[in-house]
């Protein structure tokens, strides 16, 4: 989610050097991307993490930090790397090792403003930029699934793929049985929270409905954690879905499967925003999660429909209201199979499918 704005700092400095620190994995999902000339990577965890990290980032002596995350630890690493202009929203404490701290949207009773994190990102852009900042008042609720972007028409997910990505992409597909003529659909039934994972019987039950209406071959998505998962739904299906973490699956393996695949149903988790990046429809659901903080810019399909279905637990939540507030009204089991079939039946006939 913050590609659009690495995307317009890079615009804005034509031969600007500019690199990335992350965590393990996040490698992977940047490889093959345009954005970054050098990746950092650091474990986070540790007495002396931030102390680790700053030792890596310092010989490059960069001008400037952009701290996307909140939090103390990324302010603390850049600080101890020297770097002269540091940039990022004044959370946990950390505005003293801040040269630009920035107020974080907030309602009049000073509880967080429901804003998407694209534009969260974008507000940074702007201070390094010199640009107007965003208005926060745009993000007016009109409904409980999602608010108006304050990014431009043209902004959009950025991702890329490298060669080698490429060739484990077709190592792991073709141990899936899968050929350039297959068409085929990804589950994705996981999530960091429990509470976030649609019930595995219903993930099976379209699993079935995907291969016998519409001819597709299914591939559940996880990570190595959530290997047991896909093989619970595996048990439950009729059908013969496959799981990519049995396959030795990886993360920059991922992105070129899912730029491929026909479609994905998702939990609201990371993956949907592979898809969105690649244009791959896409069916998301949330549950007990606002989908708001996460609204994000997705392309038109061929007839100019979104290629993002938002499904949401309560749709009769009030627009005021945070799903996040209302764990059990909200409760992702209270998304009905039938909702989530009929969402994809009709994606697959706008897609000709």
């Amino acid at each position: 989610m913050a590609t659009p704005t690495i995307r317009r700092i890079r615009d804005a400095y034509p031969g600007i050097f500019i690199g990335g620190l992350c965590r393990p994995g996040m490698d992977q999902l940047l490889s093959g991307n345009t954005l970054f000339d050098e990746l950092h990577v650091f474990q986070p965890h540790g007495m002396m993490a931030s102390k680790k990290a700053a030792n890596k980032v310092r010989p490059r002596r960069y001008d400037t930090a952009i701290l996307l995350t909140n939090s103390f630890s990324t302010a603390l690493i850049t600080r101890l790397a020297f770097i002269p202009r540091r940039i990022g929203y004044n959370r946990d404490t950390r505005g003293m090792l801040l040269t630009d701290p920035i107020a974080p949207p907030r309602n009049p009773d000073k509880s967080w403003k429901l804003t998407p994190a694209v534009d969260y990102y974008w507000n940074i852009a702007s201070r390094l930029l010199d640009e107007d900042p965003v208005d926060w008042s745009i993000h007016t609720p009109t409904s409980c699934a999602e608010v108006p972007l304050a990014l431009p028409k043209d902004a959009v997910l950025e991702l890329g793929y490298s060669e080698k990505d490429e060739a484990k992409a077709n190592e792991v597909l073709s141990a899936a049985g899968i050929e350039d003529s297959t068409r085929y659909a990804i589950l994705n039934p996981g999530g960091n929270n429990p509470a976030k994972r649609w019930p595995i019987e219903r993930f099976a039950q379209l699993a079935d409905h995907l291969h016998t209406a519409h001819d597709l071959r299914v591939l559940l998505n996880g990570s190595p954690a959530e290997s047991e998962l896909c093989d619970q739904i595996i048990a439950h299906a009729k059908s013969s879905p496959v799981s990519l973490p049995k396959l030795g699956n990886t993360l920059g393996a991922l992105k070129p499967i899912i730029d491929r695949a026909t479609i994905m149903i998702t939990n609201d988790t990371g993956p949907r925003h592979i898809a969105a990046a690649f244009a791959t429809p896409l069916v998301s659901m949330f549950g007990p999660t606002d989908p708001r903080w996460t609204t994000i810019p997705v392309a038109p399909l061929p007839d100019g429909s979104p290629s993002e279905t938002i499904i949401v637990a309560d749709p009769t939540l009030p627009a005021s209201e945070s799903a996040n507030d209302h764990p059990q009204r909200c409760a992702i089991d209270n998304i009905a199979y039938t909702r989530v079939q009929q969402a994809t039946d009709t994606f697959l006939q706008r897609i000709g499918t």
